[in-house]
């Protein structure tokens, strides 16, 4: 049940006042679920709740910059996404083109696409690509937008490029099994160069990671939220950060 709006605005603002001088964490995962039982609720078309999905991200990384996040990782695409039905996947990656486009016209985050953009339609891979470019010289919150991404797939990809700069240099298969370590995948993930993710935010209900950062998420804190992502509000967002807070995170320790 939603609070009457003066109550709402005076809840929000006790927790956000609950948040100053607590640990907060440098970088947030995002799994943006529920977009189409959002829609559904309503009557209306999945391609409305992806394009209200959309439509959301904005708001919420400048409820996260506005915190002084460090880093947010969205996960809009997964590979098992690609095997929707073709008009549901033809709507959802004009819809993705368009929100990352819009994000990089702002100017006011640095994005990075990761995933398998080998996966998408090349023009689509190629306008991805042109849009985090322009956005290099962004300094503050860093936006990495998964599209075409598993967890899986990330680490295959980051073990075959380590294996493929070891070969270059004339390592032997032998010497690969011996030498081969953790910090060696880890410097060759879509991620590399940026802190783990301390706290992964999923929408809509579901208690399931689904390959998300899989390799990054070894100390992760996970906050389930039953808000669809469309739905989804600064009050919930503040909640996910005051419950993350309140976590003893001993990390293995």
């Amino acid at each position: 049940m939603r609070l009457p709006s003066p109550l709402y605005r005076l809840y929000e603002r006790r927790l956000a006042s609950a948040l100053h001088g607590a640990t907060l964490p440098r970088h947030i995962g995002v799994m943006l679920d529920g977009n189409r039982r959002w829609a559904r609720s309503f009557g209306e078309t999945a391609a409305t709740g992806h394009r209200r999905g959309a439509d959301k991200i904005a708001e919420f990384l400048g409820w996260a910059d506005s915190l002084g996040i460090e880093v947010v990782t969205l996960w809009m695409l997964s590979t098992d996404n690609l095997s929707r039905s073709a008009d549901e996947l033809s709507n959802l990656l004009d819809i993705i083109e368009d929100a990352v486009l819009d994000l990089a016209e702002s100017g006011r985050w640095r994005l990075r696409v990761i995933g398998r953009l080998d996966l998408l339609p090349a023009r689509l891979a190629a306008a991805l690509r042109t849009a985090a470019d322009r956005t290099a010289g962004v300094k503050g919150l860093q936006v990495n937008v998964a599209i075409g991404y598993g967890g899986r797939t990330e680490i295959a990809d980051a073990v075959r490029s380590y294996l493929t700069e070891r070969a270059k240099d004339g390592a032997t298969l032998a010497d690969l099994a011996e030498s081969i370590d953790v910090e060696h995948i880890a410097e060759h993930l879509y991620t590399k160069g940026q802190p783990d993710p301390e706290l992964v935010i999923r929408t809509s209900g579901e208690q399931r990671i689904g390959g998300f950062l899989m390799w990054q998420s070894q100390h992760t804190e996970f906050y389930f939220c039953e808000a669809y992502w469309p739905a989804f509000r600064r009050v919930d967002f503040l909640r996910a950060l005051r419950d993350f807070s309140l976590r003893e995170r001993r990390l293995g320790r």
